[in-house]
């Protein structure tokens, strides 16, 4: 029987699922995030959503071995899930634009009836302007680390104004400023930008726009550690 031990990462993600929820976890891949919560008595009913037909198994092989009810769908993003089946979403394990698609071909998470837990793997600064874009509040940012690498897990809710803002702007978040580990975050953050806007300025051919761009980042980001210190 394989343990339903959660990855630092998953765990974060599965703290921040009410008590009481009824999940759709999308892209489940083994399950263990909705299994596990089962098993805590922490959620009433779950549905684990996968377009891949091997993973599905595997979250059947896991559910049944630890005597929980899945409801397993073989789709893309929220396909198969009805609004009124679920009362919370997570999408993990993904890049920031493909969690995107995945949202805009459900408009219904729009409406602010359901809290969304998001944990990009990358493009993160596009996910928070996606987001702002169409009518998402960033509730919360709680970040993790596994291994070598942080994460950020973005607690979103619809249903508000939405709000256009240049990628700069959204390296961070309000709700980013207000985590714990933020200013090792941002002071990580900066290191990283700064070392692209080096490479950029030492380029043989001046993209001007992108290096406007990749300087009023850098800023943000400085100003905001200034502000936390």
């Amino acid at each position: 029987m394989e343990s339903m031990v959660l990855t630092p990462r998953l765990a974060c993600l599965a703290s921040l699922v009410p008590q009481g929820a009824r999940l759709a976890d999308i892209g489940t891949d083994h399950g263990k995030l909705p299994v596990s919560l089962l098993l805590e008595g922490r959620i009433t009913a779950a549905i684990g959503s996968d377009i891949g037909k091997g993973p599905l198994a595997h979250a059947a092989r896991n559910a049944q071995d630890h005597g929980v009810s899945l409801s397993l769908r073989l789709a893309a993003g929220l396909d198969a899930v009805q609004p009124e089946e679920c009362d919370t979403v997570s999408i993990a394990g993904m890049g920031g634009q493909t969690i995107a698609e995945i949202l805009g071909a459900a408009p219904w998470c729009e409406r602010g009836q359901h809290l969304l837990l998001l944990q990009p793997m990358t493009m993160v600064y596009e996910l928070r302007q996606w987001l702002w874009a169409h009518g998402y509040a960033i509730e919360r940012e709680t970040l993790c680390r596994e291994d070598r690498r942080q994460y950020v897990v973005l607690s979103v809710r619809g249903g508000v104004e939405k709000k256009e803002f240049p990628l700069w702007q959204c390296a961070l978040s309000p709700a980013l400023l207000q985590a714990d580990g933020a200013k090792a975050y941002l002071q990580a953050l900066l290191t990283r930008e700064n070392r692209a806007l080096a490479g950029m300025e030492q380029a043989s051919v001046l993209d001007t726009a992108c290096l406007d761009m990749q300087r009023r980042l850098v800023l943000e980001i400085q100003q905001a550690l200034e502000g936390l210190q």
